[in-house]
C-alpha cells in the first residue's frame, strides 16, 4: 500500500485529491493538511509520497520542501502547481523534488503518477517542463553548458535517459528495452556520473534542456495505458 499525503492551502483541492486517490486499491491517503502543519504531520504519519502545493499563503512550498528533506527519513515529494510555467518549479526540482504535477492532471492518470513516484521514478510533463525552462529567469547559458554533457553519453545511455525522463523505474526501463535491472542500474549510475548530477530528476531536466524529449514525447504512451 502506498501511503500518500496531500499538502495544499485549499480544502477543495485536498478533498479532490483524496477522493481520486482513495479510489485506487493500492493507495491510501493518510493525511491532508496545510503548509504550516505539513512537517509535523509527515513526522506523525510517515507517508511514502507527499504531493505539495508550491504556492501557499502560510508557508510556501519551497520552504516546506527544504524542511521535509531535512527529516531523517524524508518522503518522496512532488510539487503541485496550477501553472505549467511556474517560475518556482525549476527551483523545487533543483532542491530535491521528484517532479511536479499540474492540478488539472486528468483524474484517471493521477494514481499512476503516484505509483511512479513511489517506485522511484520522475514525474514531469515534457510540455510543462519546457515552459519552465523557457520562463525561468535562472535558466542561463550555464544550464546549456550542463545540458551539453548529454553529448558524452552513449546511444544506449541516451535511450535510458529518455526513459528516466519519462518517469520509468529501473525495472520498467529494463522491461521496455530488454535489460536486467542490474544492467539498467549500471547505466543509470554511469549517466549520473557523466552528467555530474546527483538525482534522476536533475538528469531528466538536462535531457529536456538538451532536446532529447522533443521527438520522443509524441510516442510516449499516456500514463496507465
Amino acid at each position: 500500500m502506498i501511503r500518500v499525503m496531500v499538502v495544499d492551502d485549499e480544502a477543495l483541492v485536498r478533498s479532490g485529491f483524496r477522493l481520486i486517490l482513495s479510489s485506487a486499491g493500492d493507495i491510501e491517503v493518510v493525511a491532508t493538511t496545510t503548509g504550516a502543519e505539513a512537517v509535523e504531520t509527515v513526522r506523525r504519519e510517515q507517508p511514502d509520497v507527499v504531493l505539495l502545493d508550491i504556492r501557499m499563503p502560510d508557508v510556501d512550498g519551497l520552504t516546506v520542501l527544504r524542511r521535509l528533506h531535512a527529516l531523517p527519513k524524508p518522503p518522496v515529494v512532488a510539487m503541485l502547481t496550477t501553472f505549467d510555467a511556474d517560475e518556482y518549479v525549476l527551483t523545487a526540482l533543483r532542491s530535491g523534488a521528484a517532479g511536479f504535477l499540474l492540478k488539472d492532471t486528468e483524474p484517471n492518470h493521477l494514481a499512476q503518477l503516484v505509483r511512479t513516484l513511489a517506485a522511484g521514478g520522475v514525474v514531469m510533463s515534457p510540455k510543462a517542463s519546457r515552459a519552465v525552462w523557457q520562463n525561468h529567469p535562472g535558466a542561463t547559458a550555464a544550464d546549456d553548458e550542463e545540458a551539453g554533457r548529454v553529448g558524452r553519453l552513449s546511444e544506449r545511455e541516451r535511450e535510458v535517459l529518455v526513459l528516466i525522463a519519462q518517469g520509468l523505474s529501473n525495472a520498467e526501463i529494463g522491461g521496455r528495452i530488454h535489460l536486467s535491472a542490474g544492467t539498467v542500474k549500471d547505466h543509470v549510475s554511469a549517466i549520473l556520473t557523466k552528467l555530474r548530477v546527483g538525482s534522476r530528476v536533475r538528469a531528466a531536466l538536462l535531457a529536456q534542456r538538451a532536446g532529447l524529449l522533443d521527438d520522443d514525447t509524441r510516442r510516449r504512451p499516456e500514463p496507465g495505458r
